[in-house]
């Protein structure tokens, strides 16, 4: 909950002072351009993307496979084309990094690395169940 409420106050901060600095070096309205051409292109590469995305994952499909990495991609692109909406520059950037499938694939691999189960160790045996059989119960049954 802390760290959720300090970065709803720390990203429009960061955001503010970055504009300001932006602004003061190449001009308020090349800024603001800037901010709606960023924008633009981003919301049309995560549509891109997002269509890549949506290919890839009916393939899973025809293939019977279950498309997971496909579903957690489709809300990061999502999730990147919200913040290629909102305006600023740190937003756009993580925007950004979230939409080029190389940067999310290198994401998701240390997050999965992070949250991967132990499932390596090598079982000697074999799980099952059995059942006692007498001769005149085999009989019965036959």
């Amino acid at each position: 909950m802390n760290s959720i409420f300090f970065a709803l106050i720390l990203v429009p901060v960061i955001e503010i002072y970055l504009l300001i600095k932006i602004g003061a070096e190449i001009g308020a309205i090349t800024t603001i351009l800037l901010i709606f051409t960023t924008a633009i292109v981003g919301v049309y590469y995560a549509k891109y993307e997002g269509l890549n995305t949506l290919k890839s994952g009916f393939l899973q499909l025809s293939r019977n496979e279950t498309p997971t990495y496909e579903m957690i991609s489709g809300a990061a692109i999502a999730f990147a084309a919200l913040l290629l909406i909102i305006p600023g520059f740190l937003t756009d950037v993580i925007g950004f990094i979230l939409i080029f499938p190389i940067s999310r694939k290198l994401i998701f691999g240390k997050i999965g690395k992070k949250y991967k189960r132990e499932n390596k160790i090598k079982k000697n045996y074999i799980d099952g169940e059995f059942e006692d059989i007498k001769e005149d119960d085999y009989d019965k049954k036959l």
